[in-house]
């Protein structure tokens, strides 16, 4: 539409420029810079970190889960989907026996009790990042 209305404007002569012009609005645009990740991390700025204010009950724990109705917060919401051998939910969403295996070195976990379910990053550790 541009050179059209250009081409409009200025007639033939006009055609002779619209190189130019792209020409010059491919050179104002920046190239990409190109970085190692180990290049990049330097890069990034490093401050204190201050856990002022911060005290965990400022965060609610455990909401009702997905169906508040069923009485599996979502800590167990979360143990029941990533368990590899699903644990007998009894009433008021107990678990007892169950098989989960850890995503960092693959031990196998039998005790749902034993593990904890968190942030992938911890709310202190957020709050001291802010």
């Amino acid at each position: 539409m541009v050179i059209k209305n250009l081409v409009r404007g200025f007639g033939a002569l006009s055609l002779a420029l619209v190189p130019l012009l792209f020409s010059a609005a491919a050179q104002a645009a920046p190239a990409p810079e190109v970085t190692t990740l180990a290049d990049a991390v330097t890069l990034v700025t490093v401050t204190e970190e201050d856990r002022t204010g911060y005290t965990r009950t400022k965060f609610k724990h455990w909401n009702g889960g997905d169906d508040a109705g069923d009485g599996c917060n979502t800590r167990n919401e979360v143990l029941l989907a990533e368990a590899v051998v699903a644990p007998t939910v009894e009433p008021g969403c107990k678990l007892t026996g169950g098989t989960w295996v850890s995503y960092y070195d693959g031990q196998e976990v039998t005790s749902a009790s034993s593990l904890d379910i968190d942030h992938m990053v911890p709310l202190a550790e957020a709050w001291d990042s802010k």
